[in-house]
């Protein structure tokens, strides 16, 4: 029993490992934890998370490669730690302000640089969870261009949102700029990375596959929660968040709706 229960935790464990968000949480945990007084325990509990990871992918997977992101994460955030350790005052301030959209923009650097070398980041990992007879093929390959294609638009938007609200609005906590946009953006990866492969696969057989109401549910359930922080942390526009809350509401019904049918 014990044999099993450990298989079992193996397994689900195994699982976890090989999805490629796993390999790109440190950088979303650090983007949404760096600001002004923060960038040393935004590199601290970023370079943890990645230690964990590394750790269990190699107690998992002995004898496994090294993936492009893994080591992106581990030379990334080590030489942030470096760097933070032995920067003056105005350095470790521009890291501060600013370390958020560079590390986004590396992602986006990433995503499309492993596009352009023919071995888009999520292929390392989709091989993982993949029949080796399939890893050639066009849908195969197609789907991982895609998906790699869709995080590195989500980390650019995140970049830009993040710098518009650093540079323009001056304001590095700005909600909007500085978490709104930035979760959403992320979100929307998430929900497309698990949603994509099921058009995929259903088209394959020629059946109708999940719809876009699915793909949009779980973002329509986010307005009503940007809805009450709105109204919490920007009283200014309290109309806005009345807004996202009823029309969250409304369309989250709606979508439901649209999947049970």
């Amino acid at each position: 029993m014990r044999t099993e229960a450990n298989a079992a935790a193996t397994g689900r464990l195994s699982g976890f490992l090989e999805n490629p968000v796993v390999g790109m949480a440190p950088w979303i945990v650090f983007s949404l934890l760096v600001g002004p007084g923060r960038f040393e325990i935004a590199v601290g509990v970023s370079l943890a998370v990645i230690v964990a990871l590394v750790v269990a992918g190699r107690a998992v997977h002995r004898g496994g490669s090294w993936k492009l992101l893994e080591l992106a994460d581990v030379v990334f955030f080590a030489a942030l730690a470096v760097i933070g350790a032995l920067a003056g005052d105005g350095t470790l301030r521009w890291l501060e302000t600013y370390a958020g959209e560079v590390s986004n923009l590396a992602l986006t650097a990433i995503a499309f640089g492993s596009m352009a070398v023919r071995m888009p980041f999520t292929l390392q990992y989709a091989r993982e969870r993949t029949d080796p007879s399939l890893w050639h093929a066009p849908a195969f390959l197609r789907t991982n261009y895609v998906i790699t294609g869709v995080w590195g638009l989500a980390f650019l938007v995140a970049a830009l949102a993040g710098g518009f609200g650093d540079l323009v609005l001056r304001n590095p906590d700005n909600i909007w700029t500085g978490w709104i946009i930035q979760i959403l953006a992320i979100v929307a990866a998430l929900r497309f990375t698990a949603w994509y492969p099921g058009v995929v696969r259903a088209r394959a057989r020629g059946e109708p596959g999940p719809g876009r109401a699915s793909l949009l549910l779980p973002l329509a359930g986010l307005l009503v929660p940007i809805g009450i922080a709105v109204l919490v942390f920007d009283g200014n526009v309290w109309w806005l968040g009345v807004a996202l809350i009823v029309g969250g509401g409304l369309l989250t019904k709606t979508l439901q709706a649209r999947v049970q049918d």
